[in-house]
């Protein structure tokens, strides 16, 4: 099988514009958080992560960001490949505000025009789960094509729909998120746009070994304990590692009461020693379908150059599960998990190359 390896990433997020920029506030501890006040019976005063780029225009504002990202990803070395979009709301915020009328076609091919992109264009909206799957179909389509480059482009910026519904359904905290925490009352959102580069033809130093995504809609949202443990093992199948063999595991822990405990007894299922763990939603919200290619390229960089996320709260003893307060002294393969609504069940496994 030819090598898919991670070529470039490209991250805007909570704690910066940049990749580097991102690794170095998330090592000083720093974030910016502001709070979006909902009326109504559901309503309450909600912190939110937000980039730290303001502009008058929403619009222009998700293009200059768009184009960030993915310059420093090196998407002009992959405008003839294949360019996967995965967004959980693409346009949704614009549009609740008047500023614009958007289908998921017409989406699509603005970012395509704004990318000046030349190859096919997919868009992928499995939820939360979102990116990890485009990942997962850009692995599949460079092993199975004559196409060696690939982006990987996860979307979510700020839109009150989307709070809005999480808030009616009593899912968010109105403190601090806390993954795992025996004090946890639910999730925190932030906004994100992330870039993942692969290639077959540039090596780099990680490269994408394989993966899975497993639906379980009985809960349409929550996790699934079966699911996450069958996760697990189709991914370590499908990438040719063993259990013992996984440095590191990028969990979910959003810091729900019930999805938490849920996903610690799949990891309890499916790992008969658990490797180190760790969560980046305290740090940069969890941005839905944006997530799991912002938090690959997240950690892939703090485990490059240093950097870790700093727990503040204490584990719940009953998870039997707990994150890893610093990083593991190496890491040759780490797994990234992202879980989400309608019961996708979606893992990455990322290795040195």
């Amino acid at each position: 099988m030819k090598p898919v390896y991670l070529a470039g990433r490209g991250l805007a997020c909570a704690l910066g514009l940049s990749v580097s920029d991102a690794r170095a506030a998330l090592q000083r501890g720093e974030q910016h958080t502001r709070c979006h006040v909902l009326p109504g019976a559901s309503g309450g005063n909600f912190p939110y992560h937000t980039i730290p780029y303001q502009h008058n225009d929403s619009h222009e504002r998700a293009r200059i960001l768009l184009q960030r990202v993915t310059d420093e990803a090196g998407a002009q070395h992959a405008r003839d490949g294949v360019l996967l979009i995965a967004t959980s709301s693409y346009d949704i915020g614009a549009e609740t505000r008047g500023a614009i009328k958007s289908d998921y076609g017409t989406y699509t091919d603005k970012i395509a025009a704004w990318l000046d992109w030349r190859g096919p264009v997919y868009l992928l909206n499995t939820a939360c789960t979102s990116s990890l799957n485009a990942l997962l179909a850009a692995h599949a389509l460079l092993q199975a094509d004559d196409l060696s480059e690939a982006l990987v482009l996860g979307i979510e910026l700020d839109n009150r729909l989307t709070l809005g519904g999480f808030a009616a359904l009593q899912l968010l905290t109105q403190g601090d998120s806390k993954p795992f925490g025996a004090q946890r009352d639910g999730l925190v959102l932030g906004e994100a746009v992330a870039a993942l580069r692969l290639s077959t033809t540039t090596p780099a130093d990680w490269q994408i070994a394989g993966g899975a995504n497993v639906v379980d809609g009985s809960q349409p949202t929550g996790a699934s304990a079966t699911a996450v443990a069958e996760m697990y093992h189709r991914a370590l199948s499908a990438s040719g590692l063993t259990a013992a063999q996984i440095d590191l595991i990028k969990v979910q822990a959003a810091g729900s009461p019930g999805n938490d405990a849920v996903e610690a007894q799949g990891l309890r299922d499916a790992f008969t020693t658990m490797p180190p763990l760790v969560s980046l939603k305290a740090a940069i919200g969890h941005t839905m379908g944006a997530s799991g290619a912002a938090e690959i390229a997240l950690l892939s960089v703090t485990l490059e150059h240093g950097g870790w996320p700093l727990y503040r709260d204490a584990a719940d003893p009953t998870l039997g599960v707990e994150l890893a307060a610093q990083p593991p002294a190496s890491v040759k393969n780490f797994m990234a998990t992202i879980l989400g609504f309608g019961g996708s069940h979606a893992t990455v496994v990322v290795q040195r190359a």
